[in-house]
């Protein structure tokens, strides 16, 4: 321990370990565990796609690729960015990364340092944090509740900066509440970051297909602060991609050089039988997309409503991603022969015990007053799910 770099004590170790370990010590007895800590989609890879991939294994395309992507695959994204969002982008904009947790990463990286504050509005998916950490940022959270669906303000957000401040980093729609941001919403907040000319946007996108609410709205749109905005998405989500690490940044040319100028010193381009997989996911149509999305929103009314049924779950509709993100906070202090529920992660855990229901506490996102469901699984499961959690609660005095 004593020789472990400064960097590298600064980030921790996830918070869902305990819930994972704990998790498979039960299944190892036998336990039927429903897991619905997971954000990934429950649906496999669109079969043009993998065909895609096994074409490119047959024409030999297992060499190195540019640092930065295929040109054509840029050029699939710049099409993509025009065609679906409206926003101009040339191949020189686009970094192609290995997931778009390493594009955050790359802008991170490259954007900050010790003295520099991000603004990161609590919820948030895990990594934002850690990642500002390992650039040895300093991060300052803007708190949302379930009262705005967990959706931060234009003034809280100018109550926030201050000179340090050098990002503003949120997603749309979000990773953990499902949260969808309007063109009217993000109207008011550029109307503040244009007026701090130091202050950058990294928009994360990954979820941009999963919306349940209409027209994905991007804050690249506003031509007065796009020179300032790093969008991220990938394939992941809305292609069910999740293994084939394929993820991508948008954004100015001085930027995305510095990004490549990075990647190209700690993992060099992304694997090339991905890229040409991800092209055939571009170029084709989005049927399987529209087919997941519909399946999500069927199980978002489904998991909405058994939740409304649990008494001391305080809920709301999400408008995006597969995930929902109820406040729980009515169970602390109560117990059972064994336990006194003390917060989000005390709460998580006993149901994994009990109900033999897998969460994720809302610790994990800078919010413990609440948990993060996934229903990226059948609507049996989830009912199921539902089921098991009722019952289990009732134990608890």
């Amino acid at each position: 321990m004593t020789y472990l770099s400064k960097r590298i004590k600064r980030i921790s170790v996830s918070q869902t370990l305990a819930m994972s370990q704990r998790s498979k010590e039960l299944r190892e007895k036998g336990v039927d565990i429903i897991d619905m800590s997971v954000g990934q989609p429950d649906f496999p890879t669109p079969p043009h796609i993998k065909q895609a991939a096994k074409d490119a294994i047959d024409k030999n395309f297992t060499f190195y690729t540019h640092v930065a992507g295929y040109s054509e695959l840029r050029d699939a994204i710049v099409d993509k960015l025009k065609k679906e969002n409206n926003l101009d982008y040339k191949r020189e904009n686009i970094v192609v990364s290995n997931g778009a947790k390493q594009a955050l990463a790359n802008a991170i990286l490259t954007l900050i340092g010790n003295e520099n504050e991000i603004l990161v509005p609590s919820p948030f998916w895990v990594s934002y944090k850690e990642l500002i950490n390992l650039a040895e940022g300093n991060v300052k959270i803007i708190e949302t509740d379930i009262s705005t669906n967990y959706k931060v303000t234009a003034k809280q957000i100018e109550d926030a900066i201050t000179p340090k401040s050098r990002i503003l980093i949120y997603s749309s729609p979000s990773n953990p509440a499902g949260s969808v941001y309007s063109k009217k919403e993000l109207r008011e907040i550029v109307d503040v970051i244009k007026k701090y000319e130091n202050l950058f946007v990294i928009s994360d996108e990954i979820y941009e297909h999963i919306n349940y609410v209409g027209k994905h709205e991007s804050i690249a749109q506003f031509d007065e602060i796009k020179d300032r905005v790093i969008l991220i998405n990938g394939m992941s989500k809305g292609y069910a991609m999740t293994g084939w690490r394929i993820g991508y940044m948008a954004a100015p040319k001085w930027i995305a050089d510095s990004c490549i100028k990075l990647q190209g010193q700690y993992t060099s381009g992304a694997s090339s039988i991905s890229q040409m997989a991800a092209i055939s996911a571009l170029k084709g149509d989005n049927i399987y997309t529209m087919g997941m999305n519909q399946a999500f929103r069927e199980r978002r009314d489904l998991i909405v409503q058994l939740l409304k049924e649990i008494p001391g779950f305080k809920t709301y509709n999400p408008e995006g991603a597969f995930y929902i993100f109820p406040d729980i906070r009515e169970y602390f202090g109560k117990v059972n022969n064994y336990i006194t529920i003390k917060n989000a992660s005390d709460l998580s855990m006993f149901l994994l015990n009990e109900a033999h229901v897998a969460t994720v506490p809302g610790t994990a996102f800078g919010n413990p007053n609440c948990i993060r469901f996934s229903f990226a699984l059948g609507k049996d499961k989830i009912t199921t799910a539902m089921q098991r959690i009722k019952n289990a609660l009732e134990s608890l005095q």
